[in-house]
């Protein structure tokens, strides 16, 4: 890729100049949208996915210029380069080989003399056979009860992916193991989680690749303990995911088995990973998780081999660049009408907010255009009860809704108002995306609204392994065609270690005072011993 900034790029020039146009009546939505096939030349399918965004704010002309910008960046090739194993996350000098973990075309991958696609396969036999012989109570607890439940202990990429889906697919199949997840240092969480296991029957999954993440380690040693007061053994309840040669990896723990995790693939990226892989199969089978991953490698083929006029996530990518860069939108929602896609914006928060939000080049040049927009959402219709007053009469964001075509529920329904559940779930999407384009005139201003406020609307067929695999990499796939065209690393996030080291440092000086009470805080600056001082007395 060129050393060129992104905002220096002559096609981000031409963008510049055709936003100014934008600002015309006539490319008001309501009027781009009147054309009888705009849906047709402003929507792109793909077997069992489809992107509509016809009530974006762009035209033919616009559509050309930002194609010209993926050109110009030379996103396809380095998407490309990506699949292949090049070291695309170059401050960290490494692959970004995350489709690897679901590519079901290539024998071979090598890095740095080892064959990806070999070790991956190990792991994912490892996960089969253990998965399998839990479900099948072969492998049973310290009391020799089979497992009923597991614990996901993780923060970050370690579990936002794995509860996704696994909050997802739960309402297509029954899971055998109920899944748990233990994020947060917060006490209250573990306070939580125990109330709904039976210590006898529960399996704990600590998920780290360095074994060393605060939070997680934090977890670790309260599950221990907790372990410990009931005497039950750690090595009959506790697997690590991690990677090779890490604490967590060593014989010497207590500790059912390890599942390995690499250094080419980001965590944020990993839940087609033994990060997702061990926890997903426990709670519905190798097999299901092995569908998931198809879905996953169908849309990855898409993303790589279609043409950019024809290709879903690098044409939702671009979109999202003109919201952000030409037209100024700072966020984006994502509304999922699908309660059983609840995990999808909290998921996409970290995957695109971390991955997109940066303020130097990928060769380390200070940027002056924005990477990455606030990324949030609910469910529809809850949302609409939530937040779409602001939505439509306050400060304007771009919407992504999501529309599951077929539901699971599929018994005899009430119908209301003449319609069934289902039905009105969509009238509503519809309505929603029209109502945020068109707007409304009236002389009473309080019920005024402007209208031109865009959208896009994803549909998928069902909620099976298939299609949420989909869902998944097409967000990925997108995250990464945008980084790539911003010309910024999505694959690093040294924007989080800041506020590590910080409380690092604070941490010396609450283990001191837990070892001496007569420890004061006077060294601190007056804040921070504000705070403390009220941690230790217990109350204002």
């Amino acid at each position: 890729m060129e050393n060129i900034l992104f905002a220096n790029r002559k096609a981000c020039q031409d963008l510049k100049n055709l936003s100014k146009t934008f600002k015309d009546k006539k490319f008001h939505l309501k009027n781009l949208i009147a054309d009888t096939n705009r849906l047709e030349k402003f929507s792109l399918k793909s077997k069992g996915f489809f992107y509509d965004f016809s009530k974006q704010r762009l035209n033919d002309l616009l559509l050309k210029k930002l194609y010209e910008l993926a050109r110009e960046t030379c996103a396809k090739e380095s998407f490309s380069q990506m699949v292949k194993g090049r070291m695309v996350n170059k401050t960290e000098n490494r692959a970004a080989l995350h489709t690897a973990a679901r590519d079901f075309t290539r024998d071979h991958i090598i890095l740095n003399d080892v064959d990806v696609v070999s070790e991956i396969c190990r792991v994912n036999k490892q996960i089969k056979n253990f998965s399998q012989n839990v479900r099948h109570k072969k492998i049973c607890g310290t009391t020799e009860k089979p497992f009923t439940d597991a614990v996901v202990i993780g923060i970050g990429g370690s579990y936002l992916g794995g509860e996704f889906i696994y909050t997802a697919l739960k309402y297509f199949i029954e899971p055998v193991i109920d899944l748990h997840f233990l994020p947060n240092v917060d006490i209250d969480n573990f306070g939580q989680v125990i109330k709904s296991i039976d210590p006898e029957t529960c399996l704990w999954i600590v998920i780290s690749k360095s074994f060393t993440t605060t939070e997680t380690m934090a977890n670790l040693n309260q599950a221990l303990l907790f372990l410990k007061n009931r005497d039950l053994d750690p090595s009959k309840h506790l697997v690590t995911v991690t990677a090779k040669g890490s604490p967590g990896d060593s014989p010497s723990d207590s500790r059912l088995d390890s599942f390995h995790m690499f250094d080419f693939i980001g965590g944020r990226y990993s839940v087609t990973s033994a990060v997702g892989g061990l926890p997903l199969s426990l709670a519905f089978g190798f097999d299901i998780f092995e569908r998931f991953l198809k879905g996953c490698h169908k849309m990855d083929l898409h993303a790589n081999n279609a043409p950019a006029e024809k290709n879903i996530p690098l044409t939702a990518a671009l979109i999202g660049i003109w919201n952000s860069n030409f037209l100024h939108y700072p966020a984006q929602a994502i509304i999922p009408y699908c309660s059983a896609l609840s995990g999808l914006a909290p998921h996409i928060q970290q995957l695109y907010m971390e991955s997109l939000g940066k303020s130097a080049s990928f060769d380390g040049q200070i940027l002056d255009n924005q990477t990455g927009v606030i990324i949030f959402g609910e469910p529809g219709t809850n949302a609409q009860h939530s937040f779409f007053q602001l939505a439509h009469q306050g400060s304007p964001f771009p919407i992504e809704f999501i529309g599951v075509i077929n539901p699971v529920y599929n018994k005899i329904q009430a119908k209301s108002k003449g319609v069934y559940n289902h039905q009105e779930l969509w009238a509503n999407m519809i309505a929603q995306a029209k109502a945020l384009a068109m707007g409304k005139d009236d002389d009473d201003k309080a019920k005024y609204f402007t209208g031109n406020r865009p959208s896009s609307t994803i549909l998928i067929n069902d909620l099976t392994p298939e299609s949420i695999g989909m869902l998944l990499a097409f967000y990925e796939a997108r995250t990464v065609y945008e980084g790539f065209m911003l010309g910024i690393n999505p694959f690093d996030q040294f924007g989080v270690e800041l506020g590590k080291i910080l409380a690092s440092n604070l941490r010396e000086h609450i283990r001191e005072k837990n070892k001496d009470a007569k420890y004061d805080f006077n060294s601190l600056d007056s804040t921070s011993k504000f705070y403390f001082e009220i941690l230790f007395k217990g109350s204002l």
